[in-house]
């Protein structure tokens, strides 16, 4: 048959087509152990009842409504997502998706400041539309497209406080920073480089944007990165696992953002949407109620002390944005892997192997990829 899809991405030798837990099911009938959950969205794994019934019942009451109808169900998950965060982050915008999320962020910061520049990190990658992809590091010459970019764009080298000073300045809008970056290896950006991050910002008045689109929603072991680290940006976007499988994002806003909005400077047609928000409350419900939290805590440290094995010289990353240094090219650990039905990730780093698992990961898993990496040798 002819595959009428685009050929843009490259893709796993394996076709799934069922899940249950952190398990996939192959068209050839393999059961592969899900590491990766589809770039950290599958942080219940598959076929959580909570979620299922969550949906359900929204589908059965109503599918949908734009932003122009008030809804209860809109305005309980914001209000589960404020309280979840324990952050003074008291708005929520409710988008589709990450990169949604991260242009929404950057054209506030452009707008409240009045400044024309962004400050960005070496390895971060934001997402693919305008703005998002203008603040990606790499994009430019890779895949932006773009003729220019639709403001001003620096990238400041990664944990060097040092270079703050010259790289923000009184022209500086925001700087958007990954906590832990994701594509960029699992790299943990660290609590004294975000402080002085902060710091720099309030001396020159710019905006802190935490792009916890793939490291936020619990992968740290805490609610957020922000949380982890204890420092406390201006703006938050968030997706992945903040739906579980469901396509939805946010970004969280603190008081000096919230202050400026008002109607018409921000919109969204399927953002907020019910069965979007009926998926919020029940992964949050699942988070908390399931001591999901503790779980990333307690098996992430267990796969640091135990899977330093075979072609894995070390770990970095936080909670469940974990990367494995390898020894050989990460792809070919990757592959080795698959071979042993267990699906992982690599990332930009071409010796860090990418876990990205589920929340409900356990002890028993664990084992399986120590016994894979061992298999696999140095």
């Amino acid at each position: 048959a002819v595959d009428h899809l685009a050929p843009v991405f490259a893709q796993y030798p394996i076709e799934i087509v069922s899940a249950d837990g952190v398990w996939l099911t192959t068209r050839d009938g393999r059961q592969i152990l899900d590491l990766y959950g589809g770039h950290a969205v599958a942080a219940l794994g598959y076929g959580h009842p909570g979620w299922i019934a969550a949906l359900e019942r929204q589908a059965k009451s109503v599918v949908f409504q734009s932003n122009a109808v008030p809804m209860e169900v809109r305005s309980r998950a914001a209000r589960r997502l404020v309280e979840f965060s324990g952050l003074p982050l008291k708005t929520v915008f409710f988008v589709n998706t990450g990169a949604e999320a991260n242009e929404n962020a950057i054209k506030l910061a452009l707008r409240i400041t009045g400044r024309s520049e962004i400050v960005a990190l070496e390895g971060s990658f934001h997402g693919r539309t305008a703005a998002a992809g203008a603040v990606t590091w790499g994009a430019a010459a890779k895949w932006y497209g773009f003729p220019r970019t639709p403001f001003d764009v620096q990238f400041a080298p990664r944990r060097d406080a040092t270079a703050l000073a010259v790289k923000v300045s009184a022209r500086t809008a925001a700087v958007i920073v990954e906590p832990v970056q994701g594509v960029g290896g699992a790299f943990d950006m660290g609590r004294e480089y975000l402080a002085a991050l902060r710091a720099r910002c309030d001396e020159t008045g710019a905006l802190l944007i935490f792009d916890e689109v793939q490291c936020g929603m619990g992968r740290t072991g805490q609610p957020f990165a922000a949380n982890l680290h204890g420092v406390v940006p201006g703006m938050i976007p968030t997706s992945e696992a903040l739906g579980a499988g469901f396509p939805v994002g946010a970004l969280l806003m603190g008081a000096r953002v919230a202050v400026a909005l008002k109607p018409d400077v921000l919109g969204t047609t399927f953002g907020g949407g019910p069965l979007a928000c009926a998926v919020v409350e029940a992964v949050i419900d699942a988070i908390e109620n399931e001591g999901l939290l503790a779980n990333v805590r307690r098996i992430s440290k267990l796969i640091r002390e135990t899977c330093v094995t075979g072609p894995v010289t070390g770990t970095q990353g936080e909670g469940f944005l974990l990367g494995l240094c390898t020894r050989r090219p990460a792809s070919e650990v990757q592959s080795a892997l698959l071979a042993r039905n267990i699906l992982a990730g690599t990332s930009a780093d071409p010796h860090v192997l990418r876990l990205l698992p589920p929340f409900t990961l356990g002890e028993s898993h664990v084992g399986l990829l120590r016994d894979a990496l061992v298999g696999i040798g140095t």
